[in-house]
């Protein structure tokens, strides 16, 4: 029996601890491990589980008997280290180096001995499952090993333990409720710490579904026109595939498969359709629905009239009626949404419009649109036209009437449709127009003249008046006698006139020695009248509380005829004819007589002889008359009937090759038969000095237009030798518009008639041409325009004057301006001796539409001032000018 002894020795000072090393740890069973720590420990103890190894002391150690063949201590000189060779299982544990002296104090390793894992071997309980209601269960097993860990895979994902996946037998066995995608490769990975092996791979087969159904629609759309087909598919996720039906709105259509086909549809395959899913292994359904619309496209639109006309301040209904399926109706006013209003009220389906008092200015364009889903249509544009009226008539005409003239009266009465007209006077109907033109005047025609309006469609009926005084037959302006202007103004008596002003031609009237003013202004005397007093006369009055303006009233003064001027040949060859023109200023024009010897030979501004014989030499005489002045003026011109020359004679003959025009060359050419030695040329019986060569017989010149030039002829030329002159030729000058004058006023009241006369100097007369507002149209054609004064038609009015032989163009502008308006007083300009009915024009056939911005009003028996036609109201139908 072997004694040990033990030796302790305390140390007493600072002790060190320092860790102990294995060579390799965890060690397989069999393999050697060495224990070291660095320094160098000469006392102390190797210390296994609280069982002595190996003794150390100074020289010498002792091992115990139970480690003597299997361990070997080596000491050298930086470290104390120890080999245990041929593990065990069993040696595994704490291994501890004592160090007695204390300058390494205790160290100590907890060594592994472990063994190898072989024969990995991962099992399933079942391998068939359906998704959510089986569970897999996995057993992950080995040959041999000790000390396991246990790591499992599905696929390359990583399993830990979770609510879905338990793991059991210290992660042995790995439990799970399967879904779809828990279909593996499952492994398990078992290990320790020398050794690891992977588990063969494990497949599930999981049945699941069907779930997730989904159906299409090709084509897709919101809805589908009747006629389309539509292609359905239906699909779900399931394993194995489901079996699928359709069902349309819960009946079975005895349809099977993933697709249904609709061919050519009608509205009554709308509806909801249903694709069922069955799966026979997990016994699960599930199902997908979609609404499909199938319309009728709209076909048609339009806008009509339900029940009566649209009558002024009436109530009136408009419809939309379609073809098709609608699903909205919208509609539109001239171009803009229309939507319901305090007078406008759609229905619920707004399919009708209703105006519960239609208004003019519902007048205009109406249209509905009608759509679904599919397609729209608009209707033709629906021209709402409101009828109304008549409204209060206005009557245009004269006042006063002279004894035997005819006087024009033209009824208008606002109405759509235009109103149709009757005339009474003294309980008679007298004309059934418009337009009354009465039969010459008498006395007896005094008094009311009534005209009724009437509307076939609205049924009204609306009456005006018209009072007409017959008036002494007119005295006519004749010049060199007295003439008298008079301004009548009517209005309250409380309201006296306080300024009366007259004008002519648009401008303040100037007094001279042949005009006065008497009675107040109120009338104007010519004395003696002169022809330059004709013109446009318009008087004004003022008062406190309005200015009026009467009608303008054109006086043109009669006079002449003044002395004739004759043109014609004084010399003529016997067996030719003659021809005179006789001319004299004159109005109205002249009546003309030719005398000779005694008798009338013509009775026209023209005479043509009859073959001259010798003893038709002698004074023809132009006499002109003038019927209404009653004077007579007389001109002479002596004619001298000459042989004709025989062979041997010389005859001389003027011509010329061009139409005579100022500034412009004119060639006379004197053709010469027979012999002669010289030409002399003659003008107005004075010899002409030519510029050309007196032997030629021509002579060249620049014709020139001035006032005595406009009327120069070439006239008796004359050979000097022998009594052989050539028959006169009249040369009259073409020339101008030297000058254009406008002559009128620029500026009249409102409501006054207004009138341009163009005039130009110019042979001969000028065409004229009136433009307005630098307009590319003409307004109007010749010397005169004449117009209302209303504010559409200021501005600025262009005469051209146009010479059709020279081909001269000229012109001049003048501004025009209306001044104030009409008021509703109205003062009458009178004239007895004129009366304004012989002035008054109407335009036959002829539309106009004009906005009047004045009002016409007129004083009632009782006192009461009765508006005869509204502040800016429209005007349809002919318009009078005067």
């Amino acid at each position: 029996m072997n004694t040990v002894c033990f030796l302790s020795l305390v140390f007493l000072g600072p002790a060190y601890s320092q860790t102990l090393y294995a060579s390799k740890n965890p060690v397989p069973v069999g393999s050697n491990v060495t224990l070291s720590v660095q320094g160098v420990v000469t006392t102390g103890a190797w210390i296994f589980n609280n069982s002595m190894i190996v003794m150390m002391y100074p020289g010498n150690h002792i091992i115990s008997t139970n480690w003597k063949d299997k361990v070997t201590l080596n000491l050298t000189s930086n470290q104390t280290s120890l080999t245990i060779n041929s593990l065990w299982l069993q040696d595994s544990g704490e291994y501890v180096l004592q160090d007695l002296e204390g300058v390494l104090d205790r160290s100590s390793v907890q060594l592994s001995v472990q063994e190898p894992i072989s024969n990995v071997t991962l099992k399933a309980q079942a391998t068939d499952l359906v998704e959510l209601n089986d569970s897999a269960v996995f057993t992950c097993s080995a040959s041999s090993g000790t000390s396991v860990s246990y790591a499992w895979l599905n696929g390359s994902s990583v399993i830990t333990g979770s609510e879905s996946a338990q793991l059991s037998d210290g992660g042995a066995k790995l439990t799970i409720v399967v879904t779809r995608y828990d279909q593996g490769p499952f492994s398990c990975n078992m290990s320790n710490g020398i050794s690891h092996e992977v588990s063969s791979l494990v497949y599930l087969k999981i049945s699941y579904g069907p779930s997730n159904a989904m159906m299409t629609l090709l084509p897709m759309k919101l809805a589908y026109r009747t006629g389309d087909n539509i292609t359905l598919s239906c699909s779900a996720d399931s394993s194995p595939a489901a079996r699928i039906w359709w069902m349309f709105d819960g009946m079975d259509l005895d349809k099977t498969g993933p697709q249904l086909h609709l061919q050519n549809v009608t509205e009554s395959n709308s509806g909801n359709y249903t694709c069922m899913l069955h799966n026979n292994v997990t016994s699960r359904f599930s199902s997908e629905s979609k609404m499909i619309r199938i319309l009728s496209p709209v076909t048609e639109a339009s806008v009509h009239i339900v029940g009566s006309q649209p009558i002024l301040n009436n109530s009136f209904t408009l419809t939309c009626r379609t073809t098709g399926t609608v699903e909205s109706i919208t509609w539109m006013h001239n171009w803009s949404p229309l939507y319901s209003d305090e007078t406008r009220v759609l229905s619920m389906d707004n399919a009708t419009l209703t105006f519960s008092s239609v208004m003019l200015s519902d007048n205009g364009n109406y249209s509905c649109m009608a759509s679904n889903a599919v397609s729209n249509i608009s209707s033709q544009w629906f021209m709402l036209d409101i009828f109304y009226g008549p409204e209060k008539p206005w009557i245009l005409g004269p006042v006063t009437a002279t004894i035997g003239d005819n006087v024009t009266l033209i009824c208008h009465a606002p109405s759509n449709p235009p109103s149709s007209y009757k005339w009474i006077f003294n309980g008679s109907v007298v004309a059934d127009t418009f337009t009354y033109v009465t039969p010459p005047f008498t006395a007896e025609m005094n008094g009311t003249y009534t005209c009724m309006a009437h509307n076939n469609i609205t049924g009204k009926n609306s009456t005006a008046h018209k009072m007409i005084t017959a008036l002494s037959p007119k005295k006519e302006a004749v010049e060199g006698q007295l003439y008298t202007l008079t301004c009548n103004v009517t209005g309250p008596p409380d309201l006296l006139t306080v300024d009366l002003n007259w004008f002519k031609n648009g401008h303040w009237l100037q007094v001279d020695n042949q005009t006065t003013f008497f009675t107040d202004h109120k009338n104007i005397m010519f004395n003696p009248l002169q022809k330059n007093h004709s013109g446009q006369y318009h008087c004004s009055a003022m008062n406190a509380v309005s200015a009026v303006a009467s009608p303008p009233y054109l006086l043109l003064v009669k006079f002449g005829p003044e002395t004739p001027v004759i043109t014609g040949p004084e010399f003529a060859e016997i067996g030719t004819t003659a021809h005179f023109n006789c001319s004299a200023n004159s109005y109205p024009p002249s009546t003309f007589t030719w005398w000779f010897n005694g008798s009338e030979v013509a009775n026209s501004s023209m005479l043509t002889t009859a073959p001259l014989s010798f003893n038709m030499s002698g004074a023809y005489t132009c006499v002109a008359h003038n019927d209404v002045t009653g004077g007579n003026r007389s001109t002479t011109v002596v004619l001298t009937v000459v042989g004709k020359s025989d062979n041997n004679s010389t005859v001389l003959v003027i011509t010329n090759s061009s139409v005579p025009i100022q500034h412009e060359n004119f060639t006379l050419t004197c053709e010469v038969t027979g012999p002669y030695e010289q030409i002399y040329w003659l003008k107005d019986d004075m010899h002409l000095n030519a510029n050309t060569s007196t032997t030629n017989g021509s002579m060249s010149n620049d014709i020139m237009s001035n006032d005595t030039m406009s009327n120069d002829t070439m006239s008796n030329d004359t050979i000097q030798v022998g009594e052989h002159p050539s028959a006169p030729f009249s040369l009259l000058v073409n020339y101008g518009p030297l000058s254009v004058h406008i002559s009128g006023p620029g500026s009249a009241h409102m409501g006054s008639m207004v009138t341009l006369v163009c005039s130009a100097s110019s042979r001969p007369d000028c065409d004229f041409y009136w433009y307005v507002n630098n307009q590319a149209s003409i307004l109007s054609t010749g010397p005169a325009i004449t117009f209302p004064a209303l504010k559409p038609h200021e501005g600025n009015y262009t005469c051209v004057a146009r010479n059709p032989v020279t081909d001269i163009t000229l012109h001049q502008s003048t501004r025009f301006v209306v001044v104030g308006e009409r008021a509703s007083e109205r003062a009458t300009f009178v004239l007895p001796q004129q009366p304004l009915s012989n002035n008054v024009r109407t335009v036959p056939d002829f539309s106009l539409k004009i906005w009047l911005y004045f009002s016409f009003r007129k004083k009632s028996a009782a006192g009461q001032w009765e508006t005869l036609l509204p502040l800016q109201s429209w005007v349809r139908g002919n318009i009078l000018f005067s």
